[in-house]
């Protein structure tokens, strides 16, 4: 076990959407550097570095639309290293559920 936590309803606090924002990276020798960047922002709630189209993952909680585009345009597309990102928004979440152990 590493610990316990409480899971807040994000939709109850006004944060409806759920987006992933696959990155490119300029050159994957920058990954820790965009890490760093993206742990400034408050709504990037989970970032995996990934093997395929993407170098790294990320999943971030908005408000509305206006919200998603000034986290893509104003924060996430300005951290340097990040050569250009592709946007996936959540339409609905049926499984989210701990490691179930055999």
């Amino acid at each position: 076990m590493k610990g316990s936590q409480v899971i807040v309803d994000a939709s109850k606090l006004g944060y409806g959407i759920t987006a992933f924002i696959g990155i490119y990276l300029v050159k994957s020798s920058m990954y820790n550097d965009v890490v760093e960047g993206l742990k400034n922002i408050p709504e990037v709630v989970g970032c995996n570095y990934t093997t395929g189209n993407y170098s790294m993952f990320a999943k971030i909680l908005c408000r509305d639309t206006n919200h998603l585009k000034e986290i893509l345009h104003d924060r996430i597309q300005n951290i340097g290293g990040i050569n250009r990102t592709e946007t996936l928004i959540s339409l609905e979440e049926n499984i989210n559920r701990p490691l179930k152990l055999l």
